[in-house]
């Protein structure tokens, strides 16, 4: 578990991957590209003596993301977000089955996340019955711009997509999670504009919609629907390895959230292995704002205030109970592989 100034953080890593990018995967030049693509992001922001090669980027163990994630303690649950992205890769890029795997394995650290796509119609929503029944899931991860044969996209605000939604309220599926920012090659930057949100979330106050990206390069668009929306929340993956390399973008973009949304709506994500929560989780957690963003936003990246961003807001929507999560952390298999359980039972002596 993670200690800042004698204190602890708890980490709930609200968007990891476990894909297979591998050549033997590819599909289409799509695959190729899209994995670059990727690659791209991973070395633009993380630390040249970090960076892996794209051979060790294509395909990764479930061991090694399990010591990326935990070995050092930075992290202490995880949750899953698929992308399936059938029409690139032949058994798919990151599947909801595929990630149920490591649940299965590890289910005191993992949860996994569902998803739908509202072009698939009927059969779609008995895959996400499927999905309620055998994984119960509590959040799906939603992918607005997958090509699906000639459609490059969809949109919340679709009635189509309103009936996936609604399925989602009848399933007790509460967290939606739309990709909505940064745009991958090949697909289209307008399919991920944050704009549908705003109707979506109007229209079902029930759901909480965490709009992963936080809408990059749209921060405005996103920060002035999240002002208005009670249920909209700000998945911070893809921002947050800007504080390595730009920490003045990084303290604008949070003194923005911050300022516009508040402390209790925003969520840590690494969006590993894009990047490696190993050495992020510390570098987000020593962030400091200039003194004039702190004059101008009102704000401070205080330890109470990280706390939530870092792991209790994610712990709130999933319904972790923290204090209860750290007793059963103290012996599970990670914490025994890696030496960790001295971190929560310490913890749980000076409950």
């Amino acid at each position: 578990m993670y200690r800042q100034r004698g204190e602890d953080v708890f980490v709930v890593d609200a968007h990891v991957h476990h894909w297979d990018a591998s050549e033997e995967n590819i599909k289409t030049d799509g695959g190729e590209q899209f994995i670059r693509c990727f690659y791209d992001y991973h070395t633009g922001f993380t630390p040249e003596d970090r960076q892996w090669s794209l051979d060790e980027y294509r395909k990764y163990s479930a061991d090694r993301m399990v010591e990326d994630l935990f070995g050092n303690g930075a992290v202490d649950m995880a949750i899953f977000q698929p992308t399936h992205l059938h029409e690139f890769y032949k058994n798919g890029f990151n599947t909801v089955d595929d990630n149920a795997e490591l649940v299965d394995r590890y289910p005191e650290r993992f949860i996994v996340n569902g998803r739908f796509d509202p072009r698939d119609g009927e059969a779609g929503k008995r895959e996400l019955e499927r999905q309620k029944e055998e994984y119960d899931v509590d959040g799906v991860k939603l992918y607005t711009a997958e090509w699906k044969g000639d459609s490059k996209g969809w949109r919340l605000d679709d009635p189509e997509t309103f009936e996936f939604l609604e399925k989602c309220s009848e399933l007790g599926i509460k967290n939606i999670h739309p990709h909505k920012g940064p745009t991958i090659r090949p697909l289209n930057r307008d399919a991920f504009d944050v704009a549908d949100v705003d109707d979506a979330a109007t229209s079902f106050p029930e759901l909480n919609f965490v709009v992963e990206h936080v809408g990059l390069p749209r921060l405005d668009d996103f920060c002035w629907i999240g002002a208005q929306e009670p249920n909209v929340y700000g998945g911070l993956a893809v921002a947050a390895p800007m504080v390595q390399n730009r920490p003045r973008k990084f303290g604008e973009i949070m003194g923005e959230l911050l300022y516009w949304l508040g402390e209790d709506r925003l969520l840590f994500g690494s969006d590993y292995a894009l990047w490696n929560p190993d050495w992020l989780v510390e570098l987000v957690m020593e962030a400091e704002l200039t003194p004039e963003q702190r004059d101008e936003y009102g704000v401070e990246l205080s330890t109470e205030v990280m706390r939530k961003v870092m792991g209790e807001n994610a712990a709130r929507l999933y319904d972790i109970d923290i204090e209860k999560k750290k007793k059963e952390l103290q012996s599970d298999e990670i914490s025994e592989q890696f030496g960790l359980g001295d971190d929560y039972a310490a913890d749980a002596a000076a409950d």
